[in-house]
């Protein structure tokens, strides 16, 4: 088996009826067996009566995105980030019956906390892949009874991590979180990173910084701390904003290989090449 791993993706409602993908970039994914991104915004209408109450902007798309992911063949979408409760509980119900009516999976949210941190299964000729999902705090986390995130939280996410491995084959931690627009992992990431692969995940990647982050290789087990944006369809004048890394992730005879995909956005039209 073969995935591909996408970093964060929104496309604004101005934007959305646009051609936005170069061919070659259709053709990476669609080769691929299956295909993962970060959906960094609800699907819903703009009511601003769901708004909730946060610094920074609030992000929405409608479902015009999922013609966008019908062209990528994109499988499944990690939730768990800081925008995907922009629009309060409402949004996120929204874009959790938009992606069901669409055939697209998602981890990483749910109508609760004990949903939202639930893995995913991805299975192949036999081969059982987890894949689990965790935001820092920052708006967007569920609770008891409220609709949201899953939290990164080192106990609770150990605790996920050993369940999910115990019954599959390989497990992979997709974690939205570090300091923006700044390429080095923290200590504490590094530290935390390494503690989920002491604890059974066999690949860990990030993604929320809005840049290309750093890469280690540790006791055999990849940990990229930042992707970058896929596509991200709002200025910034930070050049590394406009490009990325896809991280395809091979499984063949049980061993795993890693490879990098660059991508780059046009700064006006956000085409990504």
């Amino acid at each position: 088996m073969n995935l591909l791993i996408g970093g964060d993706f929104c496309i604004t409602p101005a934007f959305l009826s646009d051609n936005l993908f170069d061919s070659s970039v259709i053709k990476l994914f669609n080769e691929s067996d299956y295909n993962i991104v970060n959906l960094e915004c609800p699907i819903t209408r703009d009511n601003s009566k769901n708004k909730i109450l946060k610094t920074g902007p609030h992000l929405r798309c409608d479902e015009r995105i999922l013609n966008h992911f019908n062209d990528l063949k994109i499988n499944a979408v990690t939730l768990a980030n800081n925008h995907i409760l922009d629009y309060g509980e409402q949004g996120l119900i929204d874009t959790f019956h938009a992606l069901e009516k669409n055939n697209i999976d998602r981890v990483g949210a749910g109508n609760n906390l004990i949903e939202a941190s639930q893995p995913f299964t991805i299975e192949k000729e036999g081969l059982k892949i987890a894949i689990l999902n965790f935001c820092e705090h920052e708006w967007s986390i569920a609770e008891k009874n409220k609709a949201g995130a899953n939290p990164l939280d080192i106990i609770d996410n150990v605790k996920q991590i050993q369940t999910a491995k115990a019954t599959h084959d390989k497990l992979i931690c997709i974690i939205h979180g570090g300091h923006e627009y700044y390429n080095l992992p923290s200590p504490r990431m590094q530290k935390q990173y390494r503690f989920y692969a002491d604890n059974g995940a066999d690949a860990i990647v990030g993604h929320h910084t809005h840049c290309i982050g750093g890469y280690e290789n540790y006791k055999g087990v990849p940990i990229y701390y930042s992707l970058g944006n896929f596509l991200f369809t709002k200025n910034a004048a930070n050049p590394d904003w406009y490009i990325g890394l896809i991280l395809e992730i091979e499984w063949k005879e049980d061993q795993l290989k890693t490879t990098l995909h660059p991508v780059c956005q046009e700064k006006e039209t956000f085409k990504l090449y």
